[in-house]
């Protein structure tokens, strides 16, 4: 089965915030993506997404372990 949009997105962004934020569950991804969902902003959902899970992480504490 092919991979969705949202798959596709939700993986590319989390790759990429993953090398950024290596300490950090990458969660806020996909609910960043599902807040945006049909709105008419398709074209730049997966810059937004990354900015606000981006923003998220940066303001949270890093995962020890």
């Amino acid at each position: 089965m092919a991979a969705t949009v949202r798959e596709l997105t939700v993986a590319q962004v989390t790759a990429l915030l993953t090398r950024r934020f290596p300490l950090k569950t990458i969660s806020h991804v996909t609910e960043e993506y599902d807040a945006l969902a049909g709105k008419p902003i398709r074209i730049y959902v997966p810059n937004l997404v990354e900015h606000a899970a981006r923003h998220r992480l940066s303001h949270e504490p890093a995962i020890t372990t």
